[in-house]
Parts: structure tokens; sequence; C-alpha cells
């Protein structure tokens, strides 16, 4: 048995599961790394009506998983970032704020499936290719 590990001078240069991971906390201002960045440079483009899951968006940018994608819309997300659109492979709305993400989504026009709690995947997956965002209207 080794022992007692050594304690750290400074925080680790990632931080998962923990402070780092809520919404509206950057570690020291930090800006998004080049990655974060082309997961919200991908989620910005996502038209009104449209959503993509959280699984779609890690294959459009080509690297990470669903849930680094969620640590990066819990990281950097905020209203000029329309988090709303990426929703659970099951429909369902953002799991921080549900509410808020359905009423952005009705907004929206994004179809819902009966009962309003879940997005209608079939008719409303965006396929990341069509109505693409031209970087000059309003996302939101």
């Amino acid at each position: 048995m080794s022992g007692p590990r050594a304690r750290r001078d400074t925080p680790p240069p990632s931080v998962s599961a923990g402070l780092g991971t809520r919404v509206g906390v950057h570690l020291g201002g930090a800006e998004p790394s080049p990655h974060a960045r082309e997961v919200l440079d991908a989620v910005a483009q996502i038209p009104r009506g449209k959503v993509m899951t959280y699984g779609d968006v890690a294959e459009f940018v080509g690297t990470g998983t669903g849930r680094t994608v969620g640590a990066v819309l819990s990281r950097y997300g905020d209203d000029d970032i329309p988090w709303h659109r990426v929703i659970r492979a099951s429909g369902e709305p953002n799991p921080a704020n549900p509410t808020e993400a359905l009423r952005r989504l009705v907004v929206d026009g994004t179809p819902l499936r009966e009962g309003g709690e879940r997005v209608d995947l079939a008719a409303a997956r965006w396929d990341g290719t069509s109505a693409r965002w031209d970087g000059t209207s309003a996302r939101w």
C-alpha cells in the first residue's frame, strides 16, 4: 500500500462531475477549448423547430461523446447558444432545466409528442445538413 497522496496546489486542468460542470461556472474565466468551441458552434447551427441529441452533436463534431457535449453545454451554454435544442435520445429536454427547455422548444415550433413533455424526434431531428444557420439572423 502506498502512502497518502500529495495535495495539489492548483486545480487539475479539467474538472468533471463537480464544480466545473455546473451552469454558469467558468473556472478562472477559462475560454472554451477547441473541442468545446466546435460543440458550441455546432449547437448554434441547429435551426428553430429542429433538435439534435447529445450523441448527434458529438457525431456531427466528429469527437467526444454525448456526455462531453453535455459537459460543454453545462459549462459554457448561455442564452447566446440554443442549448434547449440539444435533447436526450428519449426526446426528453435538457435535464438541468426541462421546464425552460420545453418552453423554448414550443416557442421554436418544435414538434412534441402527445402529452407535450418529449420532442417528436422523427419530425424534429436535424440531420446537420439542411437549413444551416447563416451566422447573421437571430438564433433564438
